[in-house]
């Protein structure tokens, strides 16, 4: 038996143990020992601890050491409720969680893009509460996608699969999914594309985020201004009670342009609405990943 799916099958028996013991617990409680873990990871994951720290220190040079390791500490905590907060997903299931959970703001310039029927870039990034969307767009009768990369882990992969899916929405694979994504907007369904993650050089344009260069996709960018689809910043923020505040930005529509300098200027607008966005709360992105490479 390969060594591979030993490691695999092990791993998914002590996640599900996991699962189980979350899900049994009250909501509130099982989102403190999220934050509790969080914390802990800070201590166990030193290199991650280190290039989050030398990640916020670049893109704010100018912010007191303490005040920095604060913010890190309090990132560290979102993460460890945000892995708590996926492993729940399918416990939203009604309209009265929508109700009791969250709140809308500009969510008529999603309704709007809609009607243009060209389908809907939902532009996001590893921000907040970025998961929860996977049950609010089909419950509020949006129909929606959502690309995600596929996990190492088959089996955890193909169960986090079901868990974002279980709203009504569907997962298309990041690899090779250009074609899937032009298929999804022409049902006229939304498909909401994290955009803040470093992508490889030879398909990347490189812009600026946070005033370092960063590797970034432009899919969004060439999509769009080749057929036409309207592009909504949407970005979920968690507020302290453990409720999230979601607000839907005026759509874009981006001129048709095949020229590679219009793709680069569009995409480096875009990537700043993600910049802004992170600035509103800056503990709540994944300052951990390794986003700015050479």
């Amino acid at each position: 038996m390969p060594k591979r799916f030993l490691q695999n099958y092990l791993e998914y028996t002590l996640f599900l143990s996991l699962i189980f013991v979350v899900k049994a617990l009250p909501r509130t409680l099982a989102l403190r020992i999220g934050a509790g873990l969080g914390l802990l990871s800070k201590v166990l994951l030193p290199k991650r601890r280190k290039r989050a720290l030398e990640n916020m220190r670049m893109a704010y040079p100018l912010m007191p050491e303490e005040e920095l390791r604060n913010n890190v500490s309090e990132m560290f905590r979102h993460l460890g409720i945000s892995g708590v907060e996926m492993l729940l997903l399918d416990t939203f299931k009604t309209k009265e969680d929508l109700e009791k959970y969250f709140s809308f703001h500009g969510l008529e310039h999603l309704r709007e893009a809609y009607k243009l029927n060209k389908g809907v870039f939902l532009l996001s990034g590893h921000l907040g509460s970025w998961e929860v969307g996977t049950f609010f767009l089909p419950m509020l009768g949006c129909p929606a996608d959502f690309v995600a990369k596929q996990m190492k882990n088959p089996y955890v992969g193909r169960y986090f699969n079901r868990l974002r899916e279980a709203g009504g929405g569907r997962v298309l694979d990041a690899k090779h999914g250009a074609r899937r994504i032009v298929k999804s907007l022409a049902e006229n369904r939304a498909v909401a594309i994290l955009l803040d993650q470093h992508t490889t050089p030879s398909v990347a344009v490189k812009v600026n985020f946070f005033g370092r260069p960063a590797y970034t996709t432009p899919i969004i960018t060439q999509i769009a201004m080749k057929n036409g689809v309207p592009i909504v910043p949407c970005f979920t923020h968690r507020t302290k009670d453990n409720h999230y505040e979601i607000v839907f930005e005026p759509m874009i529509l981006l001129a048709p342009d095949s020229d590679r300098e219009a793709v680069v200027r569009n995409t480096a607008l875009l990537t700043s609405i993600i910049e802004d966005a992170v600035r509103r709360d800056l503990t709540q992105w994944f300052w951990v990943h390794r986003r700015w490479r050479e």
